[in-house]
């Protein structure tokens, strides 16, 4: 019987802990967990361990936290604990082709998304941005690229029309474990099957800004309903209304034709909070005012009264396009 596969994991955020949770249930040898150092978190800025390390210290397995893997120092520290396969999910830091090079069966990086379609930072948000029918994650053999490497398996999501970063984050995170879970076999056997990326399909997902944030009433109903939901739960969507930040956790675009300006007050009931866009009608459900809690529209408008026909500010920042 073969010895059980050699596996140094690399992640940090809470998508990468769902994977390490799955993978230490399972025969595989985890030799060493590697997440980013610990950051300052909450009102008192205390430092905070990363998901992945909170379950590496519950399993008592060794953690590794450099804020770089170029030195020589780090690579011989790696290099030292002898894996047969390095996963790469969400670390955060980029691997050099010296690490790349350590383990005999390479590194391999669950990614959420259909690759080539959203490489980069933030493949959900963008996914859902977009319009994008579909997602889902693959399993790449990694390269010195930016997810430009060899893809092992995918596994496909068809987004929901009422899904958000939130649940789509969740869904990915789960479906990223078992696709590995697939995989590993074939890799250990060395029988798995890499696909050449087609670059003609590639496009990127930059890192998302606060300022994207801004709702832009001259933009479409559809696409404004779109980057609610890609925002939720970072950095949530917002707007302006009576010189107050009002935060937007909810809405849902509306067919209706109207010849008012974008961003005009149109309604305000216990239904929503009816919007002029650039293109049809957007309806706020679930907002949260500044210094407050999300909530629904009808406790919002308890405290706060609408007069239609007030214009909501325009976006200060700079929006995202359709």
């Amino acid at each position: 019987m073969a010895a059980p596969l050699q596996i140094v994991f690399a992640g940090t955020p809470e998508f990468a802990a769902v994977v390490l949770r799955r993978l230490v249930e399972t025969e595989y040898s985890i030799k060493a967990v590697y997440t980013q150092p610990d950051r300052p978190s909450g009102r008192g800025r205390q430092l905070t361990p990363s998901p992945v390390k909170a379950i590496a210290t519950a399993h008592q397995l060794p953690v590794y936290q450099p804020s770089s893997l170029k030195d020589k120092t780090s690579q011989a520290q790696l290099a030292a604990l002898a894996p047969d396969l390095m996963v790469v999910v969400a670390y955060g830091l980029l691997l050099p082709t010296a690490v790349l090079q350590i383990p005999p069966l390479g590194c391999i990086n669950i990614h959420a998304s259909l690759l080539p379609r959203w490489r980069g930072a933030a493949p959900i948000q963008r996914a859902l941005m977009a319009g994008d029918q579909e997602t889902g994650v693959s399993i790449m053999q990694m390269e010195a690229g930016l997810d430009t490497g060899p893809v092992l398996h995918t596994v496909r999501y068809p987004l929901q029309p009422d899904d958000t970063a939130a649940t789509v984050h969740d869904r990915l995170a789960e479906l990223g474990a078992e696709a590995l879970l697939q995989c590993l076999p074939a890799i250990a056997e060395g029988t798995a099957t890499p696909t050449l990326q087609d670059e003609n399909q590639a496009c990127y997902a930059p890192k998302i800004h606060k300022e994207e944030a801004w709702l832009d009433w001259s933009q479409p109903a559809t696409f404004l309903e779109r980057q609610v939901r890609a925002f939720n739960p970072w950095p949530v969507a917002q707007t302006q209304i009576k010189d107050q930040i009002l935060r937007v956790w909810s809405a849902t675009a509306l067919a209706t034709e109207t010849a008012a300006s974008p961003g005009t007050l149109l309604a305000a009931n216990k239904t929503g909070i009816d919007v002029a866009t650039g293109k049809g009608v957007l309806r706020l459900l679930k907002v949260q005012p500044a210094g407050k809690r999300a909530m629904a529209v009808q406790a919002y408008l308890n405290a706060h009264p609408l007069t239609p026909g007030s214009v909501l500010a325009k976006n200060p920042g700079k929006p995202p396009r359709p």
